[in-house]
């Protein structure tokens, strides 16, 4: 086993000999023991090499190994002294120690082969004993520098305490406010954290890196895992809470009133958004870097702290969705599915393999959940409009309550278009699969009726309950004595149909040109009625038709046509001052046309008529409105207001 080769001149190579319990170094040991790395090493190789039956002998074990232990004893003792800092190594002192740790852990595991030699085992106790203190210190100051990081929160509170010791010195006599609201990075600053590895500098991500690699090369991964998730963990959830996230059990949430939960759903929508799109992800480089060339190990330790933290906020919305289903929490769940649907895919790209099945199957439940509330709310929607059937018909013809409900209830659920088309396919999709066991083709051409705005799923739940609504309305409509209201009813409430479908793009999309053009036309249809109702008898008291026998007018027929003409247009004016036009454009658009049609069959009437009559008071007597009388009295109508009929000129 003795080299046989006479030692170079080199003294860095004057212990490369064995040497037995007689023999000592014929050179001083250097403190920084690389004279014995060679030997170290050469001797590790030589276990791993050597004849392993049982019947072999261990080799003889160098000197070199227990100056190695010497002076590896001598750089603890110093570190646990507080004579020395990790953070105050330059690189190549915490190289070599590390080196150590590295060198310390392959001996330990060579030797023990031979565990049961006594030689051995007294130098493997040593050893260990050495390494186990070594490692104590790495784990000391791996945790040190894990926990000396700055979030973005503390970094701007800095700022914001800055800037307040500024304007105060600047203007002591200014008020300036203590509490500074937290808010969440923009893009911008998330773009700068990312940089900073989440409060960490370029230089203790270095030496966090490198202890990490100590450790684990050192035997000690499962302190080292459990010290960086610990922080971490700690960390994270330190973030969320200076920004005001509530972490809710599904108990809590339960016994919750609605209003609170709402108003926790926008927080959590932000928080859930910054989580997913700048918070994990950070945390993911984070590990990446620090655990570089353990990919597994740094999968584990994102997954697990993903998995943790991602629950709180998946519990939140479990909870939102197992909350007891109305109308007024549509838009809510809606928001929830989305963010759901969303941001999670964002998590899902990060994570490796083994960790997506369990993540999607509870972010597919909580879909599945609030998708199946979404549709159950529509049809509730569809079963109220139905069954609406107050028998009290609606002052002055105005828009009916239920029609602007349901209306404002589409507006909104429009702007969701997307994601209500996403659910109802979804839903279509399961119903199907539930119901139809045995009908392969039938299922191959069911989603060909769906493609396109016209006819998916949701445009036709959408177009049901607009029909509804329609028919509602009609039967309402029939509630009115006087059909000309009845029409003043439906053209109102038409119109305010027409123009929320038309002024939310969604929606008119959704319902397409044809049924917008045929809405327009019932319009049409129904004031070109209300005309024919009201006006087309009061304008029989204008003809010219009888009234002259030879050429000669009959006074008494004349006197009785305009005293007909003065009673009807009386009680038009009357009542229909009352009626209700708030949509101010087919207001005008119903007093221009009758203003086109009785004005100028009223102004040739009296240019024609009136001088039969003596002037005077039998002019007064039977002219009692003069052309701009009848056009001032018809600008009265639909206002909604009993008005006084105009003075007589």
């Amino acid at each position: 086993m003795e080299d046989t080769n006479p030692p170079p001149s080199d003294t860095s190579n004057d212990l490369n000999t064995k040497v037995d319990g007689e023999q000592t170094p014929s050179v001083a040991v250097p403190q920084d023991g690389t004279l014995h790395d060679k030997n170290i090493d050469q001797f590790i190789s030589l276990l791993g090499t050597d004849d392993k039956s049982d019947s072999s002998s261990p080799p003889e074990i160098v000197e070199s190994v227990q100056i190695f232990i010497d002076l590896f004893d001598v750089k603890v003792v110093e570190y646990e002294s507080g004579s020395k800092r990790w953070i105050q190594l330059d690189e190549n002192e915490s190289a070599c120690f590390l080196e150590f740790v590295d060198r310390n852990a392959k001996l330990i595991k060579s030797m023990s082969r031979f565990h049961y030699e006594e030689n051995y085992a007294v130098v493997i106790d040593r050893i260990s004993s050495v390494q186990e203190r070594a490692l104590c210190i790495l784990e000391a100051e791996f945790k040190s520098i894990l926990d000396d990081y700055q979030t973005s929160y503390d970094r701007d509170q800095d700022k914001d305490e800055a800037k307040k010791k500024e304007l105060k010195s600047s203007a002591s006599n200014v008020h300036v406010q203590e509490a500074v609201e937290p808010e969440l990075p923009d893009q911008s600053e998330a773009e700068h954290e990312k940089d900073e590895f989440l409060g960490y500098s370029d230089e203790m991500m270095l030496v966090l890196k490198k202890l990490a690699n100590g450790l684990i090369t050192g035997g000690h991964v499962t302190e080292c895992s459990e010290l960086y998730f610990f922080v971490r963990r700690n960390a994270t959830e330190q973030n969320l809470k200076n920004f005001r996230f509530e972490k809710f059990s599904i108990d809590e949430t339960q016994k919750m009133q609605w209003e609170p939960i709402e108003k926790e759903v926008s927080s959590w929508m932000k928080m859930f958004k910054y989580f997913c799109s700048s918070l994990l992800p950070s945390e993911r480089r984070l590990a990446e870097a620090v655990f570089s060339g353990h990919t597994a190990m740094s999968d584990n330790l994102f997954g697990n702290l993903t998995q943790i933290v991602l629950s709180y906020f998946l519990s939140f919305a479990e909870a939102v969705m197992m909350t007891k289903r109305s109308a007024e929490k549509l838009f809510k769940f809606l928001d929830v599915y989305e963010a759901v649907r969303d941001n999670v895919p964002l998590v899902e790209q990060l994570l490796s393999d083994e960790w997506l099945p369990q993540l999607k199957s509870v972010t597919s439940l909580i879909c599945t959940m609030l998708g199946e509330s979404v549709y159950n709310i529509f049809i509730e929607l569809e079963l109220s409009v139905k069954s609406d059937v107050a028998k009290t018909p609606v002052p002055g013809g105005a828009v009916h309550p239920l029609t602007r409900y349901t209306m404002n209830y589409l507006k909104y659920a429009c702007e969701y278009s997307y994601t209500l088309e996403q659910v109802f396919k979804e839903h279509k999709r399961i119903d199907r699969v539930e119901s139809v066991t045995d009908l392969q083709s039938s299922q191959e051409h069911q989603p060909q009726n769906h493609q396109g705005g016209n006819g998916s799923p949701f445009q036709s739940q959408i177009a049901k309950i607009m029909d509804l609504l329609d028919a509602n309305l009609e039967a309402k409509s029939k509630l009115y004595k006087d059909p000309s209201l009845s029409l003043i009813f439906m053209m109102n409430n038409g119109r305010y149909i027409l123009q929320k479908t038309k002024g939310t793009g969604e929606m008119r999309t959704l319902m397409g040109d044809p049924w917008v053009r045929k809405r327009s036309s019932d319009l049409r249809n129904y004031h070109t009625n209300y005309k024919r109702e009201t006006w087309t008898k009061l304008l029989q008291c204008l003809s010219h038709e009888g009234l002259s026998v030879n050429g000669k007018v009959m006074k008494p027929v004349l006197k009785e046509r305009f005293k007909s003409f003065n009673s009807m247009f009386d009680e038009i004016h009357k009542s229909q001052t009352t009626w209700v036009v708030s949509d101010e454009q087919l207001q005008s658009e119903l007093r221009v046309s009758i203003s086109a049609i009785v004005i100028p069959a009223y102004r040739s009437f009296m240019g024609r008529f009136s001088q039969v009559f003596t002037p005077g008071r039998q002019t007064e007597k039977y002219i009692k409105y003069q052309p701009e009388d009848i056009e001032n009295c018809i600008e009265e109508l639909f206002d909604g207001n009993a008005a006084q009929l105009s003075k007589k000129r």
